[in-house]
């Protein structure tokens, strides 16, 4: 793994801090989310108090039919085209059962209630309602009760359009009206009913009931009061509700019945020091932090359902909680004037008979208490913002200090790994001064000065490696004449058939040890006429040529190969010392390849060097042998491996010290080049290669 990467990686650790400054930052929201909204329900219940204390008419408890406000002009027709936006909220009155067996609406202006009704029936069974059997026939019964007057009202028609109702019970013709008409109209699932009341009249209690042939129940249904907007139960609520809140009443099932005040976000601005603005950079940052509070601060936001001015009946959960009597509170979503999404805090209480008894009496409503939480946008948006410009910060410097410490560090490291390549020498010799860092006193100058004690090491063997062969054969002269004249004055005396067998063994063995002396010699003065031998210009195709020629006769029956190029080859060196690194590669070739095998040379020029091979088919080399045969007496030939007819004395046991391919080495490396063996790619054999540049030429000057 490098560096960089480890860099990176703990550079990307650091992103742990916003992430933690995230969740702070979330964790904080809640926690302003939970007094605000315990701070609202303290305001919604001592508002709740106030408006019971005042004895105002609070709604009624049970059900209750709820009049809507005309949103146009209503024709008396008996078609639903005038109701349409009021047919979501439409009552049902039929059985449990069948719910929607009848349905009624109610809607007023300031000169009529208007009444739409609709039964399902599946038979049609007519008659007006002044026949005498209208009673046994498809109808409706409508119940009025205005200050304990009470009239009932037969309605129904033979045929659809205008229908004349049947009194059935008699009341006040000044309270309740004496007469009501309507429209009649049918389709393929039952029949409708459309009339109207003049205001003066309009009942404070009411029942309707459906009778059909089909299914005939009793048609008594319980009277229900009628619910709609207070004026002053609104003007109450003026007087308690908090600046820049929004207040609603609610009846037992939902139905707003008062409500007063505005929702007002440009306070909370104000209060955090913001000047009010309707400029597009301010409308387009507001967008951005809504859209960065909805989705990373304050997600399940979103979902909450939307408390709409224009809604006449609220259903969601936390208004159900709070008309059973426990309060509860909710943040949804307000539609604001700039296209934004702002957050509204909306508290829920129930709504008590009793103001003296906590939580006593009979839950008449709610009370719907509503406040924007612009401020909590902002406070938590600015935070996130700090908190983000803070860990963008911290990260950006944590991360440049990084780099440049690993920077440092890295050059540094690189610098000790070039020194160390570069003070073992391509000859084999080793130089500790250039070593850097030798006098630091952190871990990377301990590391140097490691480095300098193991090199002066490796310098003081490789120096005793490369003087060893010399000392050897200077000091093995003189005992191994002493042994050599002993063995020819023994030779001359008299000594027995079993006797002169010995004689023989050892003067076999004084004669090889001779032969090592010999190349140690010979290895020495080789070192020693490499490092002073002048350099020329020649043709390296030639030479090759020449001495693949003369090698066929001393390899046979063996075959050699040349590939040679066609054009001359030019180079500055010494040709005898080329020949001289052939004939030790194809003597080692030699030793390792059958009589029926083949040895080939080859040439080639690449770039601005040239290419000597000698390959040869046999045993391939051990993987851990590759590398160190080029070294002093390294050498992988066992005695037993050359024929006798191989060596001059005739001899198996001929010694080999594997000085051969280190002075192959010694040659490369005076032509600037380098010398390795791998094995043939398909096994067959074994392949060693002179990578040469020539020598270097010295300047006239010098």
């Amino acid at each position: 793994m490098s560096l960089r990467f480890k860099l990176l990686l703990v550079a990307l650790s650091t992103l742990a801090l916003p992430l933690a400054g995230l969740l702070i930052v979330r964790q904080m929201e809640v926690l302003l989310r939970q007094g605000q909204e315990q701070t609202l329900i303290a305001s919604a219940k001592a508002l709740a108090r106030s408006l019971a204390a005042l004895k105002t008419a609070l709604p009624p408890t049970g059900q209750a039919f709820y009049v809507h406000a005309c949103a146009n002009r209503i024709s008396v027709d008996g078609y639903v085209d005038d109701w349409s936006a009021l047919a979501a909220y439409a009552q049902n009155l039929g059985p449990a059962d069948d719910a929607q067996k009848l349905t009624m609406l109610l809607c007023a202006d300031k000169e009529w209630l208007y009444l739409l009704a609709g039964a399902r029936v599946s038979t049609r069974t007519r008659s007006d309602a002044n026949d005498a059997d209208a009673l046994l026939r498809d109808h409706l019964t409508l119940t009025l009760e205005r200050n304990g007057s009470e009239r009932r009202y037969l309605l129904a028609s033979a045929a659809p359009g205008r229908f004349d109702a049947r009194v059935l019970d008699a009341g006040d013709d000044a309270v309740l009206p004496g007469s009501l008409s309507g429209m009649w109209q049918e389709d393929g699932s039952g029949y409708r009913v459309e009339l109207r009341l003049p205001r003066a009249q309009a009942p404070e209690r009411m029942a309707l009931s459906a009778f059909d042939v089909a299914s005939p129940v009793s048609d008594h249904a319980e009277l229900r009061p009628l619910l709609s907007r207070s004026a002053a139960l609104a003007k109450d609520l003026e007087q308690f509700a908090p600046d820049g809140m929004r207040v609603r009443v609610l009846s037992a099932e939902g139905w707003v019945v008062a409500e007063s005040g505005q929702l007002s976000v440009a306070s909370f601005g104000a209060a955090l020091g913001e000047a009010p603005s309707k400029s597009a950079p301010r409308s387009q940052r507001r967008w951005l932090e809504n859209l960065v509070y909805r989705n990373l601060i304050a997600p399940d936001l979103t979902r909450a359902q939307d408390f709409s001015t224009a809604l006449p009946r609220l259903a969601s959960p936390e208004i159900w909680q709070a008309l059973s009597g426990v309060a509860a509170t909710a943040w949804h979503p307000a539609p604001s004037a700039s296209g934004t999404y702002d957050v509204v805090l909306a508290a829920a209480v129930p709504l008590h008979e009793s103001p003296t008894t906590r939580g006593g009496g009979e839950v008449r409503g709610a009370l719907l208490l509503e406040q924007s939480g612009d401020a909590l946008p902002l406070l938590t948006n600015r935070a996130l913002l700090i908190l983000s410009a803070t860990s963008l910060a911290v990260l950006a410097i944590t991360g440049g200090i990084l780099f440049f410490v690993f920077s440092v560090l890295g050059g540094r490291i690189r610098r000790l790994r070039d020194a160390t390549e570069r003070a073992v020498h391509a000859g084999g010799g080793v130089d500790t001064r250039t070593l850097p860092m030798l006098d630091a006193r952190d871990e990377l100058g301990d590391l140097a000065r490691s480095f300098a004690r193991l090199l002066d090491e490796v310098a003081a063997y490789t120096d005793y490696l490369r003087t060893l062969a010399s000392k050897l054969s200077h000091e093995l002269q003189t005992p191994l004449a002493i042994v050599k004249s002993s063995l020819d004055n023994l030779d001359q005396q008299a000594v027995s058939a079993d006797a002169r067998t010995y004689l023989m063994r050892a003067r076999g063995g004084a004669e090889r040890l001779g032969a090592i002396v010999r190349a140690m010699s010979e290895a020495s003065r080789m070192e020693r006429a490499i490092a002073g031998v002048e350099g020329e210009e020649f043709d390296l195709v030639a030479v090759v040529r020449g001495c693949a020629e003369a090698y066929r006769p001393l390899v046979a029956p063996r075959r050699v190969e040349s590939d040679l190029p066609a054009t001359s080859l030019m180079m500055h060196g010494a040709p005898e010392l080329i020949a001289q690194a052939l004939d030790k590669l194809v003597d080692n070739a030699k030793s390792f390849t059958p009589e029926d095998g083949w040895i080939r040379l080859s040439l080639r020029q690449h770039d601005d060097a040239a290419i000597l091979a000698v390959a040869n088919c046999g045993p391939p080399l051990p993987p851990t042998m590759q590398e160190r045969l080029f070294d002093s007496l390294v050498s992988m030939r066992a005695a037993s491996s050359a024929k006798p007819s191989d060596t001059p004395s005739g001899r198996a046991d001929a010694p080999h010290l594997g000085l051969g391919l280190y002075v192959v080495r010694l040659i490369a490396e005076l032509h600037r080049g380098i010398a390795s063996a791998h094995n043939l790619a398909d096994g067959s054999g074994v392949e060693f290669v002179l990578t040469l540049h020539g020598m270097p030429r010295r300047s006239l000057a010098g």
